[in-house]
């Protein structure tokens, strides 16, 4: 009798580690499956120099997608949908004269995108973690290459939407002359465009 019960003991005590167990086991396997992007987090803001003086500075908005991620097998994927119609400056005059012809020509293009093609990774003693993205950045009607670079990447379980969601900050640097936006470059407005991307993503 006295061995029985101490059986059901030592096995009752085990109920609570198991479940936990099981429990984080459940978060990590649902790392590796698919994940909508959540648009309040999710932004592309870019900065270029203003004739050697000071720095424009815009972003993008409402930005949709699906990030599929598998940190064990050191896989991802995530595609983009950027609503070119989002963007703020700050300057509504300003706003106007990006989105024209001479700039983003939101009328005749009115959505960028961005499909990766391969994820990098690094290891150190606290796991593996992303490092870089590559993928084909399409935007004006043209699609170019870029690679973004991760400054920080992450998931962690939403104590809110009580579900994982992994997300980060990328940052890429890009000449706009390869999408066919050049207006300004002659009169000594550079070329290149600093994006800044952040994106958080919740387990579908």
């Amino acid at each position: 009798m006295n061995q029985i019960s101490l059986s059901t003991v030592i096995l009752s005590s085990r109920k609570p580690l198991l479940a936990l167990s099981i429990s984080m086991l459940g978060i990590a396997s649902s790392q590796a499956r698919t994940y909508d992007i959540d648009p309040t987090h999710t932004n592309v803001r870019f900065a270029i120099d203003h004739f050697n003086t000071s720095t424009n500075t815009g972003g993008f908005y409402n930005i949709t997608g699906q990030l599929d991620y598998d940190p064990a097998a050191k896989t991802g994927n995530i595609s983009l949908v950027i609503p070119l119609n989002s963007l703020n400056t700050g300057n509504t005059a300003f706003d106007i004269t990006l989105k024209s012809a001479d700039f983003f020509d939101i009328e005749q293009f009115p959505l960028a995108q961005f499909e990766s093609t391969k994820w990098y990774f690094t290891t150190d003693g606290s796991g593996s973690n992303v490092s870089k993205v590559d993928g084909m950045l399409t935007l004006h009607g043209k699609t170019n290459p870029i690679t973004l670079t991760a400054t920080k990447f992450n998931c962690y379980l939403n104590p809110i939407l009580k579900k994982p969601v992994c997300g980060g900050d990328f940052t890429t640097t890009i000449d706009r002359t390869k999408w066919g936006i050049s207006k300004y470059t002659l009169l000594g407005i550079t070329e290149k465009v600093q994006l800044n991307i952040q994106i958080e993503a919740a387990k579908r």
